[in-house]
């Protein structure tokens, strides 16, 4: 990727950088403007277990860097704030601790461009709720003494059953993800212990927090089936569903296309049970969240043909195009603002 930039370039532009904000040693907080319009740039981080940036995470931070830099020298004359947050953990709801701790106070916008397989100007960005589930059981003797076990990896298939059969019941908004990590080690041995991570997904929170309920009731019934202890721990915040900002999505969309960047039209919408931890900070701040084509269809995120996707030179333009088309509508919003 190109070399657009890291905390110390920003300092080097005129940024004031902090370094461990709002709790998270690895988020950053760089700002730089005195103006009234005080704007948000989101650097966000992350990457995937085994697959790195398969959600292109390289391009989102460089792109955020790249427009920081781009508006560094204008911020007072166009009369701006301008902040770029180091945004971490975007996999586990980093973006929601950080406003929920004040990093996105007294805020006019929020902005940030993320790569996709193709071009779109709002992310239609589902709720999530992510929980790890675990039982506990009983060894024994699978042979000889079978009857002494309580069978935790059975608890784990009794809810998966359950869940299957509730699917019935769901809508075609909601999601019920999951994988089991363990379920024992030895086929002659009642296992003791199972665990699993599982996702939750619908359109809106309202939705969200009864069909998580029945959820996790398949997983009680696991539990009363067999005799196992239960244990659910979130692993991260509930996301919200992405509420873009009409007027700021279309200064966006503007200058994307005058940079030569089509949108095509997406039947039914796209990336549907996708979600961002910036749909939080879009129902607390006027927010946009568009998507950068890489033209590299059937590869999508979280695929490891989409890792490779997000170093090559669609990738690099990506980067360059964000960077540019973010900057122009962050003046383009100091305009109109002055009106």
């Amino acid at each position: 990727m190109p070399a657009t930039g890291s905390p110390s370039h920003l300092s080097e532009a005129g940024f004031e950088v902090r370094h461990g904000c709002y709790g998270l040693p690895t988020a950053v907080r760089a700002t730089v403007g005195s103006g009234p319009l005080h704007i948000a740039i989101c650097a966000e981080y992350d990457a995937l277990p085994e697959i790195g940036h398969a959600c292109g995470h390289n391009v989102i931070a460089a792109a955020a860097v790249g427009a920081g830099l781009g508006l560094a020298g204008l911020a007072d004359d166009l009369g701006m704030k301008i902040t770029v947050l180091g945004t971490p953990a975007e996999e586990g709801g980093g973006k929601v601790l950080m406003l929920e701790r004040g990093a996105f106070d007294g805020l006019d916008a929020a902005m940030m461009v993320h790569p996709a397989a193709v071009e779109m100007d709002a992310m239609p960005g589902s709720t999530v709720s992510m929980f790890d589930v675990s039982y506990r059981g009983t060894p024994a003797h699978a042979g000889a003494y079978p009857e002494r076990g309580v069978n935790a990896a059975d608890a784990m298939t009794v809810a998966q059953v359950a869940i299957g059969l509730m699917r019935q019941q769901t809508t075609t908004a909601d999601r019920v993800q999951g994988i089991v990590t363990e379920a024992g080690s030895a086929a002659n041995i009642i296992p003791d212990a199972s665990r699993g991570r599982w996702i939750v997904r619908s359109d809106t929170l309202e939705a969200l927090a009864p069909l998580t309920a029945r959820v996790q009731r398949c997983f009680e019934a696991g539990a009363l089936a067999t005799g196992c202890e239960l244990s659910i721990a979130p692993t991260s915040p509930d996301y919200a569903d992405m509420r873009p900002a009409p007027g700021l999505l279309a200064l966006y969309r503007a200058n994307a296309e005058a940079l030569g960047r089509t949108f095509p039209d997406l039947p039914g919408g796209a990336a549907v049970g996708a979600a961002t931890d910036m749909g939080n900070v879009s129902h607390a701040v006027p927010t946009i969240h568009p998507m950068l084509g890489l033209d590299c269809a059937p590869a999508v995120n979280h695929q490891p043909e989409f890792t490779a996707a997000c170093v090559t030179p669609a990738a690099d333009r990506a980067v360059l195009d964000g960077a540019i088309a973010v900057a122009w509508t962050a003046a383009d919003l100091a305009a109109t603002s002055r009106e």
